[in-house]
C-alpha cells in the first residue's frame, strides 16, 4: 500500500505563486509515477504533470507548461509542485496520485494511489 499526504494549497491572487507538497509512504517508490490532477467544481478531474521517480523525466498539460513545475526530492519521499503565474482558472482542488510503472499517463483511472487533495484558491 502506498499512502500519499498533500500540502501547500491556499488563496492566493492573480500572479502570485504556490508550492504543493506530496509525501508519499509505504512501498518503495524505485518505478512509480507520480503526477498531479485537479478538479474544479462541476468539472472532471484533469490531469495537470507528472515525474518519473527514478529518472526525473516530467509531463506537464498544455494548459500549465511554463508556469508550473514539478519535481521530486527522493530522501523525502516527496513530490512538489511549484505553480507561478496563478490564474482564476487554475482553482481546484488538487490531487497527488501515484501508478506502478514508467511510462506516463494522463488518466486518473490509470493512478491506483490517491492523496485526500489539498484546496488551491486565486482571486482576480
Amino acid at each position: 500500500q502506498v499512502q500519499l499526504v498533500e500540502s501547500g494549497g491556499g488563496l492566493v491572487q492573480a500572479g502570485g505563486s504556490l508550492r504543493l507538497s506530496c509525501t508519499a509512504s509505504g512501498r518503495t517508490f524505485s518505478s512509480y509515477v507520480m503526477a498531479w490532477f485537479r478538479q474544479a467544481p462541476g468539472k472532471e478531474r484533469e490531469f495537470v504533470a507528472a515525474i518519473t521517480w527514478s529518472a526525473g523525466r516530467t509531463y506537464y498539460a498544455d494548459s500549465v507548461k511554463g508556469r508550473f513545475t514539478i519535481s521530486r526530492d527522493n530522501a523525502k519521499n516527496t513530490v512538489y509542485l511549484q505553480m507561478n503565474s496563478l490564474k482564476p482558472e487554475d482553482t481546484a482542488v488538487y490531487y497527488c496520485a501515484a501508478r506502478d510503472g514508467s511510462y506516463f499517463n494522463t488518466l486518473p483511472s490509470q493512478y491506483t494511489y490517491w492523496g485526500q487533495g489539498t484546496q488551491v484558491t486565486v482571486s482576480s
